[in-house]
């Protein structure tokens, strides 16, 4: 039986809170909820991909994820955005899922590490969204 650190185990009960009330709110409600929990830095991040991706393409729905701010194309999770400070990380990062249309070969990077969000940041997650999505 795996043994679960205790940032994975709130994560899950995140989730399960998610689950019984969330549900009640839009998903655009839930992401703007979770971004307002965030410190200052991360909320900035946050908010700035938030904007951007909502843009890219009208498909992708907000919703969270695990307790993160995520973006769902046909119900299933494209990208989210995970703060640094939910597993005592260094950085914040933008994830994909099985979802995205990131395919490259044999090898290719699914997760990114987000310092600030500038705007060679926002070029550069427009273009990963729009393959992702199929652009």
């Amino acid at each position: 039986m795996p043994t679960f650190s205790e940032a994975e185990k709130k994560a899950m009960q995140e989730r399960a809170r998610e689950q019984r009330e969330f549900k009640k709110l839009s998903g655009e409600e839930q992401v703007s909820r979770k971004i307002a929990e965030m410190d200052p830095h991360e909320k900035k991040i946050a908010q700035g991909i938030h904007d951007l991706v909502t843009t890219i393409d009208e498909r992708l729905k907000p919703q969270t994820w695990y307790g993160m701010p995520a973006y769902y194309l046909d119900g299933k999770v494209v990208c989210f955005f995970q703060a640094g400070s939910k597993f005592d990380s260094r950085y914040s990062t933008l994830g994909f899922q099985h979802a995205a249309q990131l395919d490259d070969g044999d090898l290719f990077a699914t997760s990114f590490a987000v310092i600030d969000f500038t705007p060679a940041v926002a070029e550069q997650i427009t273009a990963l969204v729009r393959k992702a999505v199929g652009k």
